[in-house]
């Protein structure tokens, strides 16, 4: 029987827009508070979110001011509707992710690409991202696509799993696997703490990677999956008339935690050896983060990387754990690990990697 080749995820590169949003998202939504005292509870929230930047391709007003000023993306009666929203992703999510397949550099030889894989969960085109980004990066037209969409924040981890499924079916595949998220091209309507400090986390960024059998870069292992139990609506995306509504409970850092303690579950995820040493944990939100590091018994620092992405740059929903793993890249991170994501369902996806 023959060996199936080691996919190895070769080379990682992220992007993200120029426009820091985060100060005036929050000069925006605190005055919308009417009650004094939840305005000022909003406030340190904010404050202690773990967040100082969050980028937006939305373009700043003539005058400088964010998408929410005058004149800006959102300053219309009602706010902007899910087709002038989709139209704006029509427009920048290309751009974006061809920044991040660019900051790829010698790395990406498109003339060697055999497959494409594309998530992104914050906007609808047809023809694709795939198809697009195809288009502008001159691959065959015989390259193989796979679209992944409107899996939220895991699928930066189904495009991996994805990739090395395909090259140990094919041992001489280059798998080009590209995430795009806008995630600001969704604000709501809202007068309540909650879904505004939900808005608070969300944040524009695009990753490209290249994986391949060549022995080169992280060590691409078996993958995860696991569905929380009566959990369907602590995290959820409903296209509405108004961009995509997402509903996020206070609940989810609690159910993770309880679940992620449980040693079956624990199991499950990291087989017999218990937690890897390296850990890219989903930058879903501070307290996300912390429920994993209590819940598997870890020091601060194992969740380092995944802290400092959320500190940069916020929840980009799919991009994210792709930031987190080039983080480990960058910095000469070795040994045995796992990237695990959060999102819709409640639901974790999983894989393991040798650096």
């Amino acid at each position: 029987m023959t060996t199936p080749p080691l996919p190895h995820l070769n080379a990682l590169a992220t992007a993200v827009p120029g426009h820091d949003i985060h100060r005036a998202f929050i000069d925006w939504a605190a005055p919308r508070l009417g009650d004094e005292r939840v305005r000022a509870l909003f406030t340190r929230m904010a404050a202690r979110s773990g967040i100082d930047h969050r980028w937006s391709v939305l373009p700043p007003t003539p005058g400088g001011g964010s998408p929410v000023a005058a004149g800006g993306f959102y300053d219309v009666p009602g706010l902007p509707p899910t087709s002038v929203r989709m139209a704006a992703y029509a427009e920048h999510a290309p751009d974006l992710a061809m920044q991040a397949v660019a900051a790829l550099g010698d790395a990406l030889d498109p003339a060697r690409i055999t497959h494409l894989v594309v998530a992104s969960c914050t906007g609808f085109v047809a023809p694709g991202i795939d198809q697009i980004l195809a288009r502008r990066l001159g691959l065959s037209a015989t390259v193989e696509r796979v679209l992944i969409g409107f899996m939220g924040c895991y699928a930066g981890v189904t495009a991996l799993r994805t990739a090395r499924h395909i090259v140990r079916s094919e041992p001489g595949a280059v798998v080009l696997v590209v995430s795009v998220e806008l995630s600001t091209l969704h604000l709501a309507p809202a007068d309540e703490a909650e879904p505004l400090l939900m808005m608070l986390q969300f944040s524009d960024g695009a990753a490209a990677g290249i994986v391949s059998a060549a022995p080169r870069g992280l060590e691409l292992g078996e993958g995860r999956s696991l569905a929380l139990k009566d959990s369907e609506d602590l995290i959820r995306w409903d296209i509405g008339d108004k961009g995509f509504e997402m509903i996020l409970s206070g609940e989810v850092p609690g159910r993770l935690r309880e679940a992620l303690a449980d040693p079956d579950v624990q199991h499950e995820l990291f087989g017999d050896a218990g937690a890897p040493p390296l850990l890219a944990v989903h930058a879903g939100g501070r307290s996300v983060l912390d429920a994993v590091e209590h819940a598997l018994a870890v020091p601060a620092e194992a969740l380092a990387d995944s802290r400092a992405v959320l500190a940069r740059f916020g929840n980009m929903s799919s991009a994210t754990i792709l930031f987190v793993l080039a983080d480990m890249m960058a910095r000469g991170a070795s040994g045995e690990g796992v990237a695990i994501a959060f999102g819709p369902g409640l639901a974790a996806e999983a894989i393991r990697f040798r650096a």
